[in-house]
This record gives C-alpha cells, structure tokens and sequence, in this order.
C-alpha cells in the first residue's frame, strides 16, 4: 500500500517531465489551504499529515515540497526567515492588525531548489485566494525562475553580500552555483537541523507571548476562511 505521500507524487507527476513536474507539485502545494492552527510538530510526519488534514503552514507545505522534489533527484534545501507577522501589505481588519503588532518576531519556512546551476527560491505558502487580502500568491510559475518569498524578510545583524534584499520580491542569481541567500536567511541542509534550529527559536518566549500567538493564530485561521468567501 503506497503511503500518501507516494500516491500523491505519482498523481501530480504521473508522464510528466522533471520540469512540468516540479510546477505541478508546487502548484498543488500551493493551494493547500494555509492554516496555522492544526499541530504539526514533527517534521518527518507532517509532510503526511498535512495531506490527510488538508491544510497546514508553511512548514508542512516545504517539508513536502522538498520531499517530492527529491523523489525527481533535485537537491532540496530548508530556508528558515525571520519576519513581523505585521506585513503592512496585508489588509488585516483592524482587531487582527492590533494582534500582529504585538507578535514577537517569527520564523518562516521556504526552500531552496537547485534548477541547473542556480538554487532558486521555491515558495509555496499562501492558497491562491489570499491573493484578495494582499497575500503574494506566487501564481504561473515556471519551474526555472524564483518565487516570491511569502513574508518581508526582517535585515540580518551582518549585511553580506550584494545578493541580499529586505523587499518581498522575485531574486534572480545569474550563474550562481553557491547558495545565495536573502537578508536574514537561514540554510539547513536537512530536517534534523532546521527543527533544532526552530526550536532554539521558539523556545526563548514568554507564557504570554506563546498566549498572544495563539490567539493570533486562531483569529488568523477565521480570517482566512472569510477572505476565501470574499467576506473581508
């Protein structure tokens, strides 16, 4: 019995090249609901359980992604970005926009897909209807060019290199062969690293900061449902 996992892949890859493979992938992804509210806490089997649930963060959705993609013998690799949950471009209504102003700093997952001798970004967060509310949607993408990141990266304590940028736009590296990443990015190699490296994040706050995120996060999820009825 193949696993979830597996008969997905064979659906959404099923006599397609590596290249209209790689898109339908991310376009399937994609458009799994976002939701921050249903508990994924183990990377290994979160790829699984967001198809069984049907929704998830962006954890679970580039934790699958990357999955997938090495299953067509990509090299895949986890990018971890700080940002404000306070995104000026999104059109919060004003109660929720109160709760993200005092959200401490979170911390985003993406990831990074070599595409011959670039490693582009690959970002498939948002669902396509979030687009309404301001959400960057990353609609038609090509499998060769990269993606919007999803969240406004914070500036990194070190400026390094001129590839960097704090706006949340495309960024496209012409014969790169080395990872370049965005302002602020953080690079794991593989899962173990990235939870570990998740955790030493997470677990420096406060009772009432981890009160305040989930509030948040439900209040979030209701929006979402409303923006996706057009009742925002």
């Amino acid at each position: 019995m193949p696993s979830p996992v597996d008969k997905k892949f064979h659906d959404w890859t099923y006599s397609l090249d590596t290249r209209d493979s790689m898109v339908s992938i991310f376009e399937h992804i994609r458009d799994i609901p976002y939701s921050l509210v249903v508990p994924m806490p183990n990377p290994k089997t979160s790829p699984e359980q967001l198809l069984v649930e049907g929704k998830g963060s962006c954890g679970p959705k580039h934790y699958l992604l990357a999955e997938m993609y090495r299953k067509l013998n990509l090299s895949v690799v986890y990018a971890t970005i700080a940002f404000s949950w306070n995104d000026p471009d999104l059109r919060y209504p004003p109660e929720l926009r109160k709760q993200a102003a005092r959200l401490p700093i979170a911390h985003h997952l993406a990831c990074r897909v070599q595409v011959g001798c670039r490693w582009i970004l690959v970002d498939a967060t948002w669902d396509s209807p979030l687009a309404k509310a301001g959400f960057p949607v990353n609609d038609h993408w090509d499998g060769y060019s990269e993606t919007r990141c999803a969240v406004k990266p914070l500036t990194s304590p070190v400026r390094t290199a001129s590839c960097h940028t704090l706006k949340n736009e495309q960024y496209r590296a012409k014969g790169e062969t080395e990872l370049c990443p965005i302002d602020g990015e953080k690079n794991h190699w593989d899962v173990v690293d990235r939870a570990r490296y998740y955790r030493e994040k997470v677990a420096v706050r406060t009772l009432d900061e981890v009160e305040r995120i989930t509030r948040f996060n439900r209040d979030f999820d209701a929006w979402l449902v409303d923006v996706r009825q057009q009742k925002y």
